[in-house]
């Protein structure tokens, strides 16, 4: 601990503040001169005065660091020299290089002991760690959590000269589909404390945090307080001491790539066509001067997206294959080893009941877990509780229709493993005994099919689909389709809608109750455009959790719902879409770590052995230091 202060020091005035604010910058004092001590000596932090003479002001204090959260021994750092929090560690330890197995730019630094609440970078200045506060050391052994900008002053001043405050890892407005930052990781804490020497800029202080991405652009900062006070980006990061603000972004701001607003573009983007169309709409109103300072603007980044996407002469390989493919659809669903395949994967769809509330379906993942969508459990959840009078089963083998139907069925335990509504899944484990709805049949042994989460794969942007499930609570039924391009999904819904074409009521009708349901959502520009599939399928009423396979039989959707508009007599669908199950799986493991269930990782390490994309899921999610 640091020692108490005499009753006169405490009644005396810091004159360090006064000298500060003649000259900030803090110098530390070389050692002695080279050879004439074998050991440097540590020398105290100096303040350099209005007459040029150095006054020392003594660096003395003392925090405790932690290489493990879980684990129960922690080493006191007893800091003697201005330094960043990494090197005062290092320089601190003798065995830090055995403890910490990655590069500093993989470190992640948790501050305080309290769970998952706010971390700081690498070059954290000690003197901003207060005496006796506790720092824990994690890592990411596949992603780069910040790069530091080697080019910024790396003197260590005193605690008053600088301004600390944090960034929720929650943005604000318009930022739902941006990332802000350069790791996903860090998502997993509360806040990223950010510093800056007084009179620095907030985009100065988070460009050279080097956890955010290159281009924020256009941000201003809301105050979590007052939400309605803000902070732009130019504004000195002296008054923000403390404090803790949601970033937010301009409307219909692209991070990272400064798009100006063009009413050509905005045609386009409204009606959901290309800007090509919009275009021949336009006739002669176009401003050509218009698209090509657009295309000028664009191209850098478009020429760097495209060299990343296909390194060498990849992209004329692709180009040629996309000519090959174009007109047709390959009908990979009618080769007999393709169908004898789906089969064999089918007997792990199971039909889901939620009794007296829905049907649904889902699949097994691996031994007795299914995963299946959240909505089939809507209203009968309390936190992750089914209630008392809920029960659910999972019906495997009804495929023939009643009476020859010869399924066995399990029950659901009434706690869920996981339930999120955002991705809308749901995460059962089915109770170990296991029942024939036939009495007559031969009484054996009962065991819940393999499991398929080894065949979950990456989201493809076009091709082929197929769906497996149990559509209006019927038998297990198969729909092989094809997945429809975020670029095309106007189109698709346009053609549907093309025989109400001569009735403007109906037409206008039908359009405002799809916008009501959302289907913006999922169009060029909308919030989920990139992040899910989109399909025609007649799976539905039922088919909620089926599993989505692409031609070569991994599956990568969770099918979950459609949109659709209601008449007299029927109700017709437009449009259906998936989930990604890596970004479910993802998830899935976020909150495994965020509640430490560490029984079920390990599980989930031991099932996913054969699995490359799931494997590097586990392995750049957040890993402790062994």
């Amino acid at each position: 601990m640091a020692p108490k202060k005499r009753k006169a020091e405490e009644n005396q005035p810091d004159i360090r503040g006064f000298f500060n604010k003649i000259n900030r910058r803090v110098k530390a004092v070389k050692t002695e001169e080279a050879g004439t001590s074998e050991t440097p000596k540590q020398t105290p932090l100096k303040v350099k005065h209005e007459k040029g003479n150095d006054s020392p002001v003594s660096h003395s204090h003392r925090f405790t660091v932690k290489f493990k959260a879980t684990d129960r021994k922690e080493y006191t750092i007893d800091c003697d020299q201005p330094r960043s929090v990494l090197e005062a560690i290092k320089c601190s330890l003798d065995t830090t290089d055995k403890m910490i197995k990655c590069a500093d730019e993989n470190i992640i630094i948790q501050l305080g002991k309290k769970d998952r609440d706010s971390v700081v970078p690498t070059h954290f200045p000690c003197s901003c760690v207060g005496d006796g506060e506790s720092l824990i050391i994690l890592y990411s052994k596949m992603e780069k959590i910040e790069v530091v900008q080697e080019q910024h002053d790396k003197t260590i001043h005193p605690r008053e000269e600088y301004s600390v405050f944090y960034i929720d890892t929650v943005g604000g407005l318009n930022t739902k589909t941006k990332d802000l930052f350069r790791s996903k990781m860090i998502k997993q804490f509360k806040y990223l404390c950010v510093y800056g020497e007084k009179g620095m800029t907030v985009e100065e202080a988070l460009k050279r945090d080097g956890r955010f991405i290159d281009h924020l652009g256009e941000f201003t900062l809301s105050d979590n307080d007052n939400p309605d006070r803000l902070t732009v980006r130019t504004q000195k990061v002296d008054s923000l001491h403390q404090k803790a603000f949601k970033i937010c972004l301009p409307l219909n701001k692209q991070v990272g790539i400064e798009k100006p607003k063009h009413s050509i573009l905005d045609v386009a983007r409204r009606s959901g066509s290309s800007v090509k169309k919009a275009i021949e709409q336009a006739g002669s109103s176009v401003n050509n001067e218009e698209i090509y300072e657009l295309l000028r603007q664009q191209f850098p980044d478009l020429k760097r997206w495209m060299e990343s996407r296909f390194p060498g002469d990849s992209y004329q390989q692709a180009l040629n294959l996309r000519k090959e493919e174009f007109g047709k659809i390959q009908q990979s669903f009618c080769e007999a080893h393709r169908i004898q395949k789906l089969l064999k994967m089918g007997k792990s769809v199971c039909k889901v009941i939620v009794s007296n509330v829905s049907q649904g379906t889902g699949f097994v993942l691996f031994d007795r877990f299914i995963l299946t969508n959240a909505h089939l459990f809507k209203g009968c959840v309390l936190e992750n509780t089914l209630g008392d009078h809920i029960n659910v089963s999972a019906l495997f083998y009804y495929d023939d229709p009643e009476p020859e139907t010869n399924f066995f069925f399990f029950s659901a335990e009434k706690i869920f493993v996981d339930i999120d509504d955002e991705l809308d899944y749901a995460i059962l484990e089915l109770k170990p005994e296991g029942q024939r709805f036939n009495p007559k049949t031969k009484s054996e042994n009962v065991k819940v099919p393999p499991g398929l989460l080894n065949k979950f794969g990456p989201l493809p942007r076009n091709g082929e689909a197929c769906l497996i499930g149990y559509p209006a609570g019927g038998v297990k039924k198969i729909d092989p389709t094809c997945i429809i391009e975020p670029e095309d999904r106007g189109q698709a819904v346009n053609d549907h809608l093309a025989k109400y074409k001569g009735l403007m009521i109906t037409l206008q009708s039908i359009s405002v109750e799809l916008k009501n349901r959302g289907i913006d959502d999922i169009m060029m520009g909308g919030e989920k455009a990139e992040k899910v599939a989109t399909y025609h399928t007649f799976m539905y009423h039922g088919a909620s959790g089926s599993p989505v396979f692409d031609a070569h039989g991994q599956i990568f959707g969770l099918h979950t719902a459609g949109y659709c508009y209601g008449l007299p007599q029927m109700e017709e669908r437009v449009i259906e879409y998936a989930h990604p199950l890596l970004a479910v799986f993802e998830k899935f493991v976020i909150n495994l770590k965020k509640i430490k269930n560490d029984e079920m990782l390990q599980k989930l390490k031991e099932a996913v052995a054969d699995n490359k994309h799931l494997k590097q899921i586990l392995q750049i999610e957040l890993m402790e230091v062994d």
